[in-house]
């Protein structure tokens, strides 16, 4: 009997191969057999790669949203502070 070693494939083949099949210039079966692949993986990792392809945008929007909400405090922290001092000048001078 011969132990078969199954492949782990990298993403970036894998995103390599998904998206040769998604230009469509050739075939799914030519694609698999360029690549020594069966061709279920490559449907399957175009799958995926159509189903995730709108989480790439998403994740830009949310680390744009925490930053956003960390200058926001910043900012706040800033405002209050300039509140205490001038609240501290207007009585020391007498206003």
């Amino acid at each position: 009997m011969s132990k078969s070693t199954r492949r782990n494939h990298s993403a970036a083949f894998k995103a390599k191969v998904a998206l040769e099949a998604l230009r469509g210039e050739q075939t799914v079966p030519e694609i698999a057999a360029k690549h020594g692949v069966h061709h279920t993986l490559v449907n399957e990792w175009k799958r995926a790669l159509t189903a995730g392809a709108s989480s790439v945008f998403e994740r830009g929007t949310e680390r744009s949203t925490k930053e956003a909400e960390g200058l926001t405090d910043e900012l706040y922290k800033q405002i209050g502070q300039q509140k205490v001092q001038i609240d501290f000048l207007s009585r020391a001078l007498g206003k």
